[in-house]
């Protein structure tokens, strides 16, 4: 097989590119070929959402008002949940597809791969597209949003308070035309897009953990610190808006929470920094399958350039320091001082390899794409003027 056609199968990786949901896009004119079509799917998809909540609400006359608590135009979590996070989710589809499908070429295109292996690592991706395209596997995240996620929107809304989506009946809540909807056609879509992002993460885990199999050629001395595996740090960031849409819910909720209940923010700040931190963790942990890997070559590479620099020095210092130059050859402008230098700097690039495949600004990027969207809430203790003041002390 030649390194083109080699190229063209890893290429077609993708994470989002196919599946059931993906057949129903194109057959309702929602996508084409290659995941286009992007500002149709999101306003269509976010209107059937959002838009039969507020014209049945208007007839339900919840919608502004009706001794209700929480109307539904005042219902901050909804809005959240249906006109931001739902839109993010679906436009996270083009970044994730663009980033991880360039991310696993890189395994071919820097021979990380041994030849041997390649049937292998081709192996891999074909069962994940498998998975991927399994209609069992999408018919089992459905059957799971209008079973267990039902039942758990149905708790949550559970508590005995008067709101557009269902009204007290002596100890029970009854939902209104509104509530119907929500309950069986918005709430379903949003939850299965959101699972289906988590059965996505799963392909990806078993993916690298098929791959950490594999009999892989990393550099201690690469200069990405991470033996020529790096990349894969760079992949989380394609993560990015889908935390950015989990951290906009969490606000959602929390705002629900402190403008209607009388919360206060500082309540919830161990909440906020565990799903921060939870989040991240989900994103970068699959990585750690490749730290036998990256430990085996740093060992080996501290243990071949520990080597190396030994019988350099004692040559250097053979020559240069027990012993006398020719009176050709001068100290100054040698090159051996700079080969010295090199060797010492190779080393160090060894010294310093980490073993996961990322970095603490990867941990950074990743912290804050799902704290942003808590900042607002910042609002609620502080003035505008002191959240940027202490905003600014945080970075500089």
């Amino acid at each position: 097989m030649t390194k083109p056609e080699i190229l063209d199968e890893s290429a077609d990786f993708s994470l989002v590119h196919g599946g059931p949901l993906f057949r129903l896009y194109r057959r309702a004119h929602l996508s084409g070929d290659a995941l286009d079509l992007l500002g149709r799917r999101v306003v269509v998809i976010a209107l059937v959402a959002w838009l039969p909540l507020l014209f049945l609400s208007l007839i339900g006359g919840h919608a502004l008002g009706g001794g209700i608590k929480i109307p539904f135009l005042y219902d901050i979590e909804a809005h959240v949940r249906f006109l931001i996070a739902l839109p993010i989710l679906i436009i996270a589809e083009v970044i994730v597809h663009d980033r991880i499908r360039t991310k696993v070429k890189r395994f071919v295109e820097r021979r990380i791969i041994v030849p041997a292996d390649m049937p292998k690592f081709h192996a891999a991706i074909a069962s994940a597209m498998r998975v991927r395209n399994s209609l069992t596997a999408e018919g089992v995240l459905l059957v799971l949003v209008y079973s267990l996620g039902l039942w758990i929107w149905r708790s949550q809304i559970a508590t005995g308070a008067a709101s557009w989506y269902a009204m007290p009946e002596g100890t029970r809540l009854h939902l209104t035309l509104a509530g119907y909807w929500c309950a069986f056609v918005s709430v379903p879509i949003f939850q299965f897009i959101l699972v289906r992002w988590y059965l996505a993460f799963f392909i990806w885990f078993r993916f690298l953990w098929q791959v950490s199999r594999l009999k892989l050629h990393l550099i201690a001395t690469h200069p990405d610190r991470a033996g020529g595996l790096g990349f894969l740090g760079k992949s989380t960031y394609a993560a990015g808006p889908i935390l950015f849409a989990q951290g906009a819910l969490l606000a959602g909720v929390l705002a629900s929470r402190i403008f209607y209940e009388g919360q206060n923010l500082t309540a919830f700040k161990l909440e906020a920094g565990g799903f921060v931190a939870l989040f991240v963790v989900i994103v970068l942990s699959p990585l750690v399958v490749f730290s036998p890997h990256l430990a085996r070559a740093k060992r080996q590479g501290l243990r071949e350039y520990g080597g190396l620099a030994t019988r350099y020095v004692r040559e250097f210092e053979k020559k240069w320091i027990q012993g006398a130059p020719s009176k050709e050859e001068e100290l100054l402008g040698s090159g051996d001082i700079q080969s010295l230098a090199d060797l010492g700097n190779s080393y160090e690039v060894v010294q310093q390899m980490r073993l996961v495949p990322f970095g603490l600004k990867d941990v950074a990027r990743l912290g804050a794409a799902a704290a942003v969207p808590l900042l607002p809430l910042g609002l609620t203790i502080f003035s505008l003027e002191e959240l940027v003041g202490r905003l600014i002390k945080i970075l500089f």
